[in-house]
């Protein structure tokens, strides 16, 4: 990935990284993008000419190109052979890594920031089909390389006992789970809210903004006349406009599109709303709740570890928008409850996400590894 950009891996490493830098320690980011860009962005700009004719070709051009462009860059950082940890995002830039890397005295190790896999991911996204060729072999690539690492981060228990029920090699390598973080934010909110509800994310079939949409449609039909940001970039931003308007709510919802600093955006909004199928953490919640904002989300993947139904906010049935709605309003028109439910999400924020806390616990398992 690109250094910036809306998505939870970038949120976690750039945070990761601002926490390291503040503390003195001596970190630094390599990407895809830290290669010759004579070579980088041609290379990448072929894919287009490539994708609307084949899927899983594709797919494989985007993986393989930025494997080997961040396994020179890697291979550069690491030449000196100094003692030296590589913190990896992915199981692509950990095989690059471990193929980069001069000895055992430079550690490699993961987070497992993937849905199950990143096949599984792919396939959601409908650019390969689920169990084809391609998915197959990325499957196939997780197996051989995550039990070679030297560690490796989950950042909840779902991902840990999902990741290793499906790889049991994995249990022997040396692992923690730690949450992903967010900073402490800025205590001013504005005076007035933006809109009602904002959520975050790429526009596109597993992150499911089809049914906010839906949920905002019951709301209204019951009488409440609610409004939404909906900040991402993606595919599905015109089935979502279209859908908007068959529902008759397009006047009500906002597309802001891609947003470099989506989460600046937050305080301005009352609640935040998230539809995804699936989540192996979900830090845009953790980035609400740091603002105050009560959150919605079904309890998929790591979610329930997230925030308590009731406490922080609510779990919401996917296949239910009308009950969706209900729990929205039950919210948004009791001051009280509303009240409660945002000290209670700023103070789990506070005691289990806050950087300063979790950024040192992280930074001791991976330092942990050169002694």
């Amino acid at each position: 990935m690109r250094p910036r950009g809306e998505t939870g891996v970038q949120s976690h490493f750039n945070t990761f990284l601002k926490y390291l830098s503040d503390s003195g320690a001596d970190a630094s980011l390599i990407t895809p993008f830290s290669a010759s860009a004579l070579l980088v962005y041609p290379t990448f700009a072929l894919r287009r000419l490539i994708d609307p004719l084949n899927g899983n070709a594709s797919v494989w051009w985007y993986r393989h190109w930025h494997y080997v462009f961040l396994r020179c860059a890697l291979s550069i950082a690491l030449r000196d052979g100094i003692p030296i940890t590589v913190y990896a995002q992915c199981t692509l830039s950990a095989k690059a890594a471990l193929q980069a890397r001069k000895g055992r005295q430079q550690r490699v190790m993961m987070v497992t920031h993937m849905n199950v896999s990143e096949g599984d991911e792919w396939a959601a996204k409908g650019r390969i089909r689920r169990g084809g060729i391609m998915d197959l072999s990325i499957k196939r690539m997780e197996r051989t390389i995550l039990p070679k690492l030297d560690g490796l981060v989950y950042v909840s228990r779902f991902m840990r006992e999902t990741l290793i029920q499906q790889i049991p090699a994995i249990d022997a390598v040396r692992s923690v789970v730690i949450p992903n973080f967010v900073a402490e934010p800025p205590a001013q909110r504005p005076a007035l809210p933006v809109a009602d509800i904002i959520t975050i994310g790429t526009l596109e079939p597993r992150k499911n903004q089809r049914y906010l949409v839906q949920v905002l449609a019951a709301a209204k039909r019951i009488g409440r006349i609610y409004t939404m940001s909906i900040v991402g970039g993606g595919p599905e931003r015109e089935r979502l406009e279209s859908l908007s308007k068959s529902l008759g709510v397009s006047e009500q919802i906002r597309f802001l599109g891609f947003q470099p600093k989506a989460t600046e955006l937050i305080p301005g909004h009352r609640v935040y709303c998230h539809g995804a199928t699936m989540e192996s953490f979900g830090i845009v919640l953790v980035e609400a709740m740091a603002h105050g904002l009560p959150v919605f989300a079904a309890p998929v993947g790591g979610v329930p570890e997230l925030f308590s139904d009731g406490v922080e906010g609510y779990y919401w049935p996917l296949d239910d928008p009308v009950e969706g709605a209900h729990r929205l309003i039950s919210v948004l028109d009791n001051e009280l409850r509303y009240g409660t439910l945002s000290d209670a999400a700023r103070k789990k924020f506070r005691q289990f996400y806050e950087q300063s806390n979790v950024g040192r616990q992280l930074q001791e398992f991976l330092c942990s590894m050169q002694q």
